[in-house]
């Protein structure tokens, strides 16, 4: 059995749901999406554990330089809330890199018509792939996260990432 922490899987599928990734008025500027105040709300279910809610309110700041600095509330049922960071900035058209406090070197993401890929490593040879899908209203999207620990999926999240400004 492939065994994965609850802290672990738990920063990587809250914590990626308030990454930048759906536009608000624009495709072509994925960022913006999480200036001011964004709330994800979704599942996390993991391989022979009890499926629980997480939730994350988050608070974007875009600097002079264009990237956009993160904070977020972590509240995971079951968990002491928590403090993710983030940091992301635009390196090409349709593609992004930067940090977060829980990866383990650099976060990377990518357009994919129209959709956002996310890749990342964690501690514990723990891969993450999270793909956000825009929704139409241009103020919400949806976030699937599937992990991987030695290439075996053993977690997967499915979220609402909405704007609150």
């Amino acid at each position: 059995m492939v065994s994965i922490s609850r802290q672990a899987v738990i920063a990587v599928a809250i914590s990626l749901a308030a990454l930048p990734g759906p536009a608000a008025a624009k495709t072509d500027d994925p960022i913006a999406f999480f200036a001011g105040r964004t709330e994800s709300l979704g599942t996390v279910k993991l391989a022979m554990k009890k499926a629980f809610r997480s939730r994350a309110i988050g608070k974007g700041e875009i600097k002079a330089d264009g990237s956009l600095d993160l904070v977020q509330r972590v509240e995971d049922e079951g968990a002491q809330p928590r403090e993710r960071r983030w940091r992301m900035r635009r390196v090409a058209p349709g593609r992004y890199t930067g940090t977060m406090s829980d990866a383990r070197g650099p976060v990377s993401v990518e357009e994919v018509g129209g959709r956002y890929r996310f890749r990342f490593r964690m501690d514990g040879n723990v891969a993450v792939e999270q793909w956000l899908t825009p929704m139409p209203d241009g103020r919400s999207a949806r976030s699937v996260v599937v992990i991987r620990k030695y290439g075996v999926r053993v977690g997967t999240s499915d979220a609402v990432i909405r704007k609150l400004d």
